[in-house]
């Protein structure tokens, strides 16, 4: 039985914070679906996207595949578990990563998005921070731009999306993934993630990118300890309020292991706690390894949601 740690000091974001609620979710702005090529995506329920990494040296999963078929094979396991989106990288952004020649980052994924977007019935999205990376892996079929800098590493970036009209993903992080753990320091983590991912918004509407192909990512565990992340999560009201769908990444990550111990593949169930946490707090769509038990406990969370609402039965199955 997996034994309980204490959690590090300072978790509400900062020493003596006291924090206040936000206004009720359902007073939120919202919106009902995501604008993508080739249609949108429905966010009435949740939406689940699988993690694959094409990478050597990711976290919890570096060098995983042999070749793009295990790598097809993995994602298309996703989708039979429940999946609505496939999301891949080249580039491991873990803390204290180097950088990736967009070249290389290329030529990792490009098989990937070209035989997944052709294969898979589920839109393919691609985690890069690099204008080039993205603009040939919208060519070859992907959908969506994952990008973890929110626009602010690659300026030609926000144009690239918006001349596809792909969605694009808009995360938090300070600095580079070599610096951002010496940039974390905030007062009130929940308001200044917001107030920054206001800035990456100004950024892709003055590329010309759509709002409704617009969606934001706090970030978990870039340039956040792990008692910025669990207030993150704890407020992602203050992100709704920007007016965006919101996805979350908290899968195997570091700030789940300050609590429960084991390896990062060890860290299912708390994965599977702060997705049905984050979805509590108006989170739509959720980024991780392990989909099946994510689907699964979404649906079960969701279902009681229902029943609450409506007082009425929920049938069986989804």
């Amino acid at each position: 039985m997996t034994r309980g740690r204490e959690m590090p000091e300072g978790d509400e974001g900062g020493p003596g914070r006291v924090w206040r609620p936000g206004p009720p979710l359902s007073s939120l702005p919202t919106r009902p679906s995501w604008t993508l090529p080739g249609g949108p995506v429905s966010l009435e329920r949740p939406v689940v996207m699988g993690i694959v990494n094409l990478t050597p040296d990711s976290f919890s999963d570096g060098g995983r595949f042999r070749d793009v078929d295990e790598a097809l094979a993995e994602a298309e396991r996703m989708v039979e578990a429940g999946a609505g989106l496939i999301d891949v990288g080249g580039e491991s952004t873990r803390p204290g990563a180097d950088p990736v020649p967009a070249d290389e980052e290329r030529r990792r994924i490009l098989p990937f998005v070209e035989r997944a977007a052709e294969q898979l019935p589920v839109p393919v999205s691609v985690d890069t921070r690099k204008a080039l990376v993205a603009r040939t892996a919208l060519e070859a079929g992907a959908k969506i731009v994952n990008d973890v800098s929110g626009l602010g590493h690659d300026h030609a970036m926000g144009e690239v999306i918006a001349e596809a009209g792909a969605g694009a993903i808009l995360m938090h992080m300070r600095g580079e993934p070599a610096t951002m753990k010496a940039l974390a320091h905030y007062d009130d983590v929940p308001s200044e993630v917001a107030a920054e991912l206001a800035v990456a918004v100004e950024r892709a509407r003055a590329a010309g990118i759509d709002e409704e192909a617009i969606v934001l990512d706090p970030g978990i565990g870039f340039a956040k300890d792990a008692s910025h992340s669990y207030a993150v999560l704890a407020h992602l009201g203050a992100l709704l309020t920007l007016g965006f769908p919101v996805m979350v990444g908290p899968s195997r990550k570091s700030f789940l292991g300050s609590v429960i111990e084991g390896a990062p593949t060890q860290r299912t169930v708390g994965t599977v706690a702060a997705c049905v946490a984050a979805y509590l707090q108006g989170a739509r769509i959720f980024r991780v390894h392990d989909v099946e038990p994510v689907i699964q406990a979404l649906a079960v969370v969701e279902a009681i949601a229902r029943a609450g609402k409506t007082g009425e039965p929920v049938g069986e199955g989804r």
